[in-house]
């Protein structure tokens, strides 16, 4: 992120997502600002809040989209959330604060997975030696028995009250050293054979037995003054030799025990308290919660109404502090939520972003307003970004030989359809892109094993004959298209 300037950060978001440039510039600029925060001296630094956004546009332009990509170009834990599922103390609904403790949940699942890539090699090097050890163990040293220390104490005790002889020391035959000597080298060599084979591979369809650890910490859902929640908790650390963990034999091939033991050493290698403190550290600077549907709760109670409006304002009151900068305390400890950038998003076709309550307003200081998306949008959207929809059917046909090509003419008359049909009926943006494409491969995805080599060329006339007759016809259009 510190080598990204806004424009860079602008032309990575091109890449995925077309046109709504005013947004692309707005929260290209809050994630430079964030960078340029951690460059202050530190009582500067703190005084410095993140500058929280609000989209307002129809469904499907583009808003989810948007903050995704910008979390994955910061490398930041990144949760979406809908304002509907919260509810006011009191009626059903999810805690306002689960939204933190899903978000630092989520950053120490990236900071663990980011730990153990950097533990890979030293762990698969353990792992080759367990699998040694199965395969091929070396002989033990042989150790001379005797008495242990509380059983010599005892003996002593006796032996000056009733006159017994000490312990006696139980002398165990030697073996010969040639002997010994002989069969360890023997082991030796054998293993190195083993070792180069279990690193080339050759070995990986063999059997073998291992012993693994059974599944780990059981979760409890405990009920909460705000809700019902879910709550990990760690038996084994709490109890400790207690609770000593229940290991089981399996039988797997070499390949499976690999990444099954893999796993294992990689987290034996962890320090995972330091992986706590990054994790809630990168939570605190670098989170961002997109907070969408937040028109759904715009509103203000009236006199004598009821219904579902009856928690609008007091969801968007139990939201304020969490935007505002409040200390949330989740299972990994306690995470000021003062530096978490919010993006908030909204259609705002019946309310407006001034029927929220003014302090949340206050809150949401960048307002951008995306752009509908029309024919021109829905071609570029067809064929322009890395994942688009075109490359995404080209080649999932392709694994079953078929091969499938888009003229210019059959992309131009399918963003005509898109277009056409949003307009007639509930305008769902790009998504309906897919519903058309879907509808317009049908024949070809299902019969695909019993086309192979074939090539199917898809032109307007082909997108005509496939869904002139759905488009015309309004009701049959309402419920497929």
């Amino acid at each position: 992120m510190e080598d990204l300037t806004p424009k860079q950060i602008v032309e990575e978001l091109d890449k995925y997502i077309v046109g709504q440039d005013k947004a692309k510039r707005a929260v290209a600029i809050a994630l430079r600002n964030r960078h340029r925060r951690q460059l202050l001296r530190e009582e500067m630094r703190d005084e410095v809040i993140p500058k929280n956004i609000l989209m307002i546009g129809p469904t499907g332009v583009g808003k989810t989209e948007i903050a995704r990509r910008l979390a994955q170009i910061a490398n930041a834990p990144f949760i979406k959330v809908e304002a509907t599922k919260f509810t006011e103390v009191g009626y059903v609904g999810r805690d306002v604060d689960s939204m933190v403790r899903d978000l630092v949940q989520l950053a120490v699942r990236m900071v663990e997975n980011e730990k153990i890539a950097e533990v890979q090699d030293q762990a698969r090097e353990l792992v080759i030696e367990r699998i040694l050890d199965i395969m091929q163990p070396m002989p033990k040293p042989e150790k001379e028995r005797r008495p242990s220390k509380e059983l010599a104490a005892a003996y002593e005790i006796v032996g000056q009250i009733f006159g017994s002889p000490k312990p006696p020391q139980v002398e165990q035959p030697e073996p010969e050293p040639e002997t010994v000597h002989e069969d360890t080298d023997r082991r030796v060599r054998i293993r190195e054979k083993l070792r180069r084979q279990l690193v080339e591979g050759v070995l990986d369809d063999q059997r073998i037995e291992i012993e693994v650890e059974e599944a780990g910490a059981p979760f409890l859902q405990v009920f909460t003054p705000q809700g019902m929640e879910e709550m990990g908790m760690d038996m084994q650390s709490m109890l400790g030799p207690m609770m000593p963990r229940r290991r089981k034999m399996r039988a797997v091939t070499v390949k499976e025990a690999k990444d099954i033991l893999m796993q294992e050493e990689a987290q034996r290698l962890l320090d995972h308290d330091q992986t706590v403190r990054d994790a809630i550290e990168r939570t605190e600077q670098s989170g961002i919660i997109f907070v969408d549907e937040l028109d759904k709760i715009a509103g203000r109670e009236k006199a004598g109404e009821s219904g579902p409006q009856v928690s609008r304002e007091g969801v968007q009151r139990d939201i304020l502090p969490i935007i505002e900068g409040s200390t949330v305390i989740t299972k990994y400890g306690p995470v000021r939520t003062n530096h978490i950038l919010f993006v908030a998003a909204g259609a705002f076709h019946v309310s407006k972003p001034s029927d929220l309550i003014p302090e949340l307003q206050g809150r949401l200081p960048i307002r951008v307003e995306l752009d509908s998306l029309n024919a021109g949008d829905f071609e570029r959207i067809l064929t322009e970004p890395k994942n688009a929809l075109v490359k995404q059917y080209t080649e999932l046909l392709a694994t079953e030989g078929v091969q499938i090509e888009f003229t210019e003419d059959g992309v131009i008359e399918i963003a005509g359809i898109a277009e056409e049909v949003n307009s007639q009926m509930e305008n769902i943006g790009a998504r309906r892109l897919h519903t058309i494409l879907e509808r317009l491969l049908e024949e070809v995805s299902f019969s695909a094993p019993d086309l192979s080599s074939e090539h199917i060329v898809v032109d307007g006339a082909y997108v005509r004959e496939k869904l002139e007759g759905i488009v015309k016809d309004e009701d049959l259009s309402r419920y497929i298209l």
